[in-house]
C-alpha cells in the first residue's frame, strides 16, 4: 500500500494520492512550531475522523478549547491534519485551507497511510544509499 497523503514540511505543502497519483495539491500548510515538532514518519496511519472536533488541549484566548474541523487523526498525541491558518504554526497537526481540510477528511479512510517528511533528508538517504 503506498501513501495516500504525503506531506513535506520544508516546503509546507502537502498532497493527496490516489492509485499513484495526486489529485490534490500541492496545498499550502502549517505545521508544529518549535518544541511542538509534527512527527515524521513513513508509515504513519489514519486512526480516527471527527468532522466537528475541539481541541482539548489547545485553547483560544478566551480559554475555550479550539475548533479543529474536518480532523483527521493519524500520530499518536492527537496530531492530525485539520482546518487552520496556514499562516501560523500548530501544536504539531496540519492546519489546512478550509476547503483543503474538508478535501483531505472526505479523501482520506481509516487505516489509509500518510508520510510526513523533510525533502532534503528524504533526497539525502536517496543519495546516500
Amino acid at each position: 500500500m503506498s501513501a495516500r497523503s504525503c506531506v513535506d514540511l520544508e516546503a509546507q505543502q502537502a498532497w493527496l494520492i490516489r492509485d499513484g497519483q495526486v489529485v490534490r495539491g500541492p496545498a499550502r500548510i502549517s505545521s508544529g512550531g518549535e518544541g511542538e515538532e509534527t512527527p515524521i514518519g513513513h508509515s504513519l496511519r489514519v486512526y480516527r475522523k471527527d468532522k466537528d472536533h475541539v481541541s482539548q488541549e489547545s485553547r483560544l484566548p478566551n480559554g475555550d478549547p479550539a475548533p479543529m474541523p474536518w480532523s483527521v487523526f493519524f500520530a499518536d498525541g492527537g496530531i492530525a491534519f485539520h482546518g487552520g491558518s496556514p499562516d501560523r504554526d500548530s501544536a504539531g497537526c496540519i492546519h489546512l485551507e478550509p476547503a483543503d481540510a474538508e478535501a483531505w477528511f472526505n479523501d482520506l479512510q481509516i487505516g489509509d497511510q500518510v508520510q510526513v517528511v523533510k525533502a532534503s533528508e528524504e533526497r539525502a538517504a536517496r543519495q546516500a544509499s
